[in-house]
């Protein structure tokens, strides 16, 4: 029997009862979703500080992370085509690791995308104030609740195609401040008294002005710029011939990170020289304002007011598959697990939606916003980086339990063997990095408090019978794995 076979077979048992997920993601779906995923709200809106703490070494820290970023993808990528009746990889990681990682993977992802989902939508009464300033906040948040609700019920194509020109928004304005920061560059562009020249990248103090400590400060913020980048890893199950649009979305990561992080950096820094940005300011308003641009605030308004909204488009897709995931595996309410006549996770769907509300109340709440973002960004990026580091020890397990899958892989991950320890230790430095400041720590502080109740949840779990069998048939199959391995070996 061949090995699509028998993915095939598995993945039709994997549906017991329920209609499966509908395979409607295109490749032009997939593609943009990636992308997506990739540019974050933080490239136009946080680039201004991350600027102003490392100077022009933030061209080198995007990289770093990308490129690291880039393993963890590779890795998600074999394991989702070694069994094409994983859902998502909260589904590998409890095959290979066990229950418990399956229940951590799945419940920490859900709660990053709503703490994400939670900010996008304060932001996005924000954004939508810049016109309408005497308009409620809480109108155009719950708007955004409910026009989110009605963007996803419908089909998974409707989420496709919405993410697909939400997505495009983002590469245009990019592509945009690209191509103007160019014409500037080749004219001579002149401001403060300084020459728009790719030698403004070192002629302020070097590549390192700030010193290695101002360059850790990147990454402290960059990293949050890149949640969502293993978006389509929750799509696997509704993605159409997912080995050939899986392999052609992640190998495309290294090519968006140098063009739109990279390029866009390079160009902002090269136009007007490093110590001209600060925090308060985006960059994107400011480039465009100096190019002459009729309502350049207004444009850019828009562009990052879509980029919000993707961004809490794509926590409530991906946060209903995950808990659809989970009540198929018995870690969630069964209702839960329920599709609707066109293939829907509706009640999964409503159930994350509900907590986006908590948005419009934290509107009203006491305190700086920016004190709050920082606290929230930084959580949310700590809990994508646990759930990166469970695909990265998945696939370490996976490759010392089932040698014979990785052989037969026509998308294997480059280094396999070397690079996820290299990865995990690089998450490591970005831990150490966050303890450098104060706000920053504290967030590194309060995270900890969701993994105990997540804890107490899985005590309690444990005690029901059915995951009890799952835990058994679990522990069985390693061990069969185990035997057959050795069997290979004496072979």
């Amino acid at each position: 029997m061949t090995e699509k076979a028998t993915t095939t077979r598995q993945e039709s048992a994997a549906s017991g009862a329920n209609p499966p997920l509908e395979r409607a993601l295109s490749n032009r779906h997939i593609q943009l979703m990636a992308i997506g995923g990739a540019i974050g709200t933080g490239l136009f809106m946080g680039s201004g500080k991350t600027i102003s703490v490392a100077g022009p070494s933030v061209i080198f820290v995007y990289m770093i992370i990308g490129f690291m970023l880039f393993f963890v993808m590779r890795a998600m990528g074999e394991l989702l085509l070694s069994n094409l009746a994983y859902k998502n990889f909260s589904d590998f990681a409890g095959d290979i690791l066990g229950p418990w990682a399956a229940f951590f993977t799945g419940w920490t992802y859900w709660f990053c995308w709503v703490v994400t989902g939670i900010a996008d939508v304060v932001a996005i009464a924000h954004y939508v104030a810049f016109w309408w300033p005497n308009l409620p906040l809480w109108i155009p948040a719950l708007a955004c609740i409910l026009l989110l609700l009605g963007l996803n019920l419908p089909t998974v194509k409707a989420f496709g195609e919405t993410e697909f020109w939400f997505a495009l928004i983002k590469i245009v304005a990019i592509l945009a401040l690209i191509v103007t920061g160019l014409v500037m560059i080749i004219t001579g562009f002149e401001t403060e008294g300084a020459r728009a020249s790719f030698t403004n990248l070192w002629a302020h103090g070097g590549m390192f002005p700030t010193g290695f400590m101002g360059f850790v400060a990147g990454f402290q913020i960059a990293v949050f710029a890149f949640v969502g980048i293993e978006l389509v890893g929750t799509a696997a199950a509704e993605t159409k011939d997912p080995e050939k649009n899986l392999p052609r979305a992640v190998n495309s990561i290294p090519i968006r990170v140098l063009l739109f992080y990279v390029g866009a950096l390079v160009i902002l820094m090269a136009v007007r020289p490093w110590t001209g940005y600060t925090a308060d300011e985006s960059p994107f308003v400011g480039m465009f304002a100096l190019a002459g641009l009729v309502g350049a605030a207004g444009v850019v308004n828009f562009v990052v007011l879509t980029s919000a909204t993707s961004s809490a488009n794509s926590g409530i897709y991906s946060t209903s598959r995950m808990v659809y995931g989970l009540a198929q595996e018995g870690d969630a309410p069964k209702a839960f697990g329920k599709l609707s006549s066109r293939k829907v996770p509706k009640n999964a769907l409503i159930f994350s939606c509900m907590f986006l509300l908590a948005g419009v109340v934290l509107l009203y709440a006491e305190g700086s916003v920016a004190e709050a973002f920082t606290l929230v960004t930084t959580i949310s990026a700590l809990c994508f980086m646990f759930v990166w580091s469970i695909i990265l020890i998945s696939y370490i397990v996976y490759r010392r339990r089932r040698p014979h899958l990785h052989e037969a892989s026509k998308f294997k991950m480059p280094g396999g063997t070397f690079m996820p320890y290299v990865v995990l230790a690089f998450f490591v430095f970005i831990l150490w990095a966050l303890t450098t400041k104060a706000d920053t720590l504290a967030a590194l502080i309060f995270t900890p408090i969701w993994f105990v109740l997540l804890g107490i949840g899985y005590m309690m779990l444990r005690r029901n019978p059915r995951h009890a069998a799952i835990r058994a048939a679990h522990d069985a199959k390693v061990a069969q794995e185990h035997e057959e391995r050795k069997e290979r070996v004496g072979a």
